[in-house]
């Protein structure tokens, strides 16, 4: 059974694998799935699908919310379907690199056997037979041309360049198994989550959106970040130009070990933890009636016809609470709309001034604002850049020719012939230079013509 086993494994599975037609139809649909993971929001609540994804219309006739989250097209990139292609398609890039680049390597090991006999000659793709010269003449002109030489018993000739050029379709070939342990275990071991935080608050990571099964130590549990303040920059016509946060990280004393300001592209990292500025809202204002205490009043955000942006709250001008007004904000830039209990505007206030409104004075010292932060962690990416790294050294390392000339000299005939893997008619130039430099500088006449089989 085993002996079976072993058969089958050598000759009709690791065939298969190594098969490049079933490595490109892997590729294909790896890419036809990353392409849908990348267009359709991954991660989202079930009311984000529900809404952008109905039933009646379903998109394309076909895709609702149900059919997305039964597919996982939800959280593609951790689907067992998604990973189980990403190691049918490592499987086959392992089985052509020990059955194919492997194999040439060792092959091109065996190469470096002295040809001894003229007629092995005849089977090169390039081929010649001089009358004149000998091998340390040549040596000495392959070796300007920055070849590596080896010689036999002082007839006998072995040189090559560009090794560089046989390695280097390896170094593809690894460079994208790396790829793929990486975005595989960052698949099994990274997590995002997304915060809404007012200025001021600390807090730890908690709603996680999407995580892998193996997530649970790269959440942060020992330390816990601060929002020292959050702030809006606005343009002249009164547009959102860029928000920030400035962020502090705290162990588990309650130390600042970290403090950096984030923005739009510009996040916070910290453990392999990447903190984004990605959203804003206002969490509540801070107001005072007479001469009150400051009362920090919550606002909430109020649906509008054309999707723009409104929070709103309610403060009592009466101790009974029988009376009150609305505040409603639109931004951070301090104004606030005071609206009666019949819903008519009254008013406006700006932030840290006052206002007359059912008899009392409303004074408003500040307004909060939340940031928006997108966390996330991903331990594959570091992987992920190696593999690139070396994806691209090897795909530079494979443009390089690989040539190799031999040579036997037989009483006073000089045989040299030789061949490449790539870059042919260049090659073939390089080795008649060689061969016109030999001949003249022994003074005798052009060598023959190369032959090509």
């Amino acid at each position: 059974m085993i002996a079976a086993l072993k058969r089958y494994f050598k000759k009709d599975l690791i065939p298969l694998l190594a098969d490049l037609r079933l490595a490109i139809v892997l590729l294909l649909v790896i890419a036809v799935f990353s392409i849908l993971g990348t267009v359709i929001e991954q991660g989202q609540s079930l009311a984000f699908y529900q809404q952008n994804y109905p039933e009646d219309p379903a998109l394309f006739g076909f895709l609702s919310w149900k059919v997305l989250l039964i597919s996982g097209l939800d959280h593609v990139y951790r689907t067992w379907w998604y990973l189980s292609l990403l190691i049918l398609f490592g499987s086959s890039l392992t089985a052509c690199t020990f059955t194919r680049q492997i194999t040439a390597l060792r092959w091109f090991s065996r190469t470096w056997n002295f040809y001894s006999k003229p007629r092995q000659f005849e089977k090169m793709a390039l081929s010649t037979e001089l009358d004149t010269g000998t091998i340390n003449q040549l040596t000495e002109f392959l070796e300007a041309k920055r070849y590596k030489t080896f010689h036999k018993d002082d007839t006998m000739l072995y040189a090559h360049k560009g090794l560089a050029g046989r390695i280097g379709p390896i170094v593809v070939h690894a460079s994208m198994l790396i790829i793929l342990l990486g975005a595989m275990y960052g698949a099994m071991t990274g997590f995002f989550a997304q915060e809404m935080v007012p200025s001021g608050n600390t807090f730890t990571v908690q709603n996680v959106f999407d995580a892998g099964p193996w997530a649970g130590p790269q959440i942060p549990k020992d330390w816990s970040v601060k929002v020292n303040r959050f702030w809006i920059d606005y343009s002249p016509e009164g547009r959102v130009d860029q928000f920030y946060s400035d962020l502090s990280v705290l162990d588990d004393q309650g130390e600042e070990v970290k403090r950096k300001t984030v923005w739009v592209n510009q996040p916070l990292r910290y453990r392999n933890v990447t903190m984004y500025q990605a959203d804003w809202s206002i969490a509540g204002v801070r107001v005072k009636i007479n001469n009150s205490p400051i009362l920090q009043l919550p606002m909430a955000p109020i649906e509008t016809e054309n999707g723009g942006k409104l929070w709103g709250t309610w403060v009592p001008t009466k101790p009974d609470m029988s009376a009150g007004v609305s505040l409603i904000a639109q931004d951070l830039q301090g104004t606030l709309l005071v609206y009666n209990e019949k819903g008519e505007l009254i008013s406006t206030v700006r932030e840290g001034t006052s206002v007359e409104v059912n008899g009392v004075t409303l004074s408003v010292p500040e307004i909060i604002g939340s940031t928006g932060l997108q966390i996330k962690a991903d331990p594959g990416v570091p992987f992920v850049y190696l593999g690139f790294g070396l994806l691209m050294l090897g795909v530079v390392m494979s443009y390089v020719s690989h040539s190799q000339v031999w040579a036997l000299q037989d009483g006073d005939k000089l045989y040299v012939g030789g061949r490449t893997n790539r870059a042919q008619v260049s090659f073939e130039r390089e080795l008649v230079a060689v061969l016109d430099e030999l001949s003249d500088g022994d003074g005798a006449d052009t060598p023959k013509e190369l032959v090509t089989s």
